[in-house]
């Protein structure tokens, strides 16, 4: 990884916005990118800027973006669908037919830079209480908000969050917030379990410590209604199918660097076990604005480290070190 100078972008289209990029969070997937140079098909091709995480000031608003101007704070949607195609007019843009999104190669580059244009549909405004760094981790927390929905969780659903990152996390907050009975979380990292404790989770567990699915077997003789997998590891898959109780859902949030999950037939099968994937986020950005809006999300205790801009290498090598007890790090582009 390495700076360099590019271009201006330019004078922003008909629905386009000019951005100064204040705050950059580095997600997971950035990692991916950054350490294997793909995930899935989707491979990198350098250079290649990186980043979908940020806020932002309008610096300048094209033609028909009614409700814009200059100075305006934003929180960035990173996905660019065409609001046309079968997916769209269903109402599953985030599953768009000939969607752009911020950072994925062969549809856009990244936010990792001074300056972009993005879709005024693309742009949230916020408000002066919310800073640009509560606005950057509205993305991460919108998925975990998603999958949360997207289980059709009930008041008192008793769950398991596998993997304390950033994601897991956020489905936390959002699974507290929608009223989740007990909730138990799983880590090998203990500086982020003692964070998803004092976020509100009832039990936590370091896999490299103890059997969690025996200790929380014997918590929950029924077993669990709900397991969110948050880390892209098979081993909680296979924790999550034998924590779940009949009927239960696995809700498959993580993105593994393997190409194929597997697990026991026999043991989903007989329990009718529901395994449903999460891609990104379906129009959750406002509700995850909302909660931390509204002071339902801590994100001083979930952005653990900031950086400069100059400094993003570092960012990332943190990151994919899991050193210093790293949950989320910003890279700051006001310093």
């Amino acid at each position: 990884m390495e700076l360099h100078e590019a271009p201006d972008p330019g004078p922003p289209g008909a629905g386009q916005l000019l951005l100064k990029v204040e705050a950059v969070g580095v997600c997971g997937s950035d990692i991916h990118y950054y350490t294997t140079g793909k995930i899935g098909e989707q491979v990198v091709e350098y250079p290649f800027t990186v980043g979908h995480e940020c806020a932002a000031t309008v610096i300048e608003a094209g033609e028909k973006t009614e409700g814009f101007k200059p100075g305006d704070r934003v929180a960035v949607d990173p996905a660019m669908p065409c609001y046309e195609c079968d997916q769209c007019l269903a109402g599953r843009e985030h599953t768009c037919r000939n969607l752009k999104f911020l950072g994925c190669p062969g549809q856009a580059e990244g936010c990792l830079s001074e300056m972009i244009i993005m879709p005024a549909r693309s742009c949230l405004k916020i408000p002066y209480k919310i800073s640009f760094s509560e606005a950057a981790f509205a993305e991460p927390l919108s998925i975990g908000y998603y999958a949360v929905q997207l289980s059709q969780i009930n008041a008192g659903d008793e769950i398991a969050v596998l993997g304390a990152g950033p994601i897991g996390d956020s489905v936390l907050i959002s699974a507290r917030e929608a009223g989740a009975g007990n909730i138990y979380v799983t880590d090998k990292i203990n500086a982020r379990l003692d964070i998803a404790t004092k976020l509100g989770a009832k039990t936590v567990y370091n896999v490299n410590r103890c059997d969690a699915v025996k200790e929380i077997s014997s918590k929950e003789q029924d077993l669990l209604d709900i397991v969110y997998e948050c880390c892209g590891q098979q081993e909680a898959f296979d924790q999550a199918v034998e924590l779940l109780k009949p009927g239960g859902k696995l809700m498959v949030v993580g993105i593994p660097q393997f190409e194929r999950w597997s697990f026991l037939a026999d043991h989903a099968r007989r329990k009718e076990i529901a395994i449903i994937h999460v891609r990104r986020q379906n129009e959750c950005m406002q509700p995850a604005l909302d909660l931390i809006s509204a002071g339902k999300v801590d994100t001083e205790r979930l952005i653990t480290h900031r950086f400069p801009f100059e400094k993003s290498k570092e960012a990332f090598d943190l990151v994919s070190s899991f050193s210093d007890g790293v949950l989320k790090a910003l890279i700051d582009l006001r310093c």
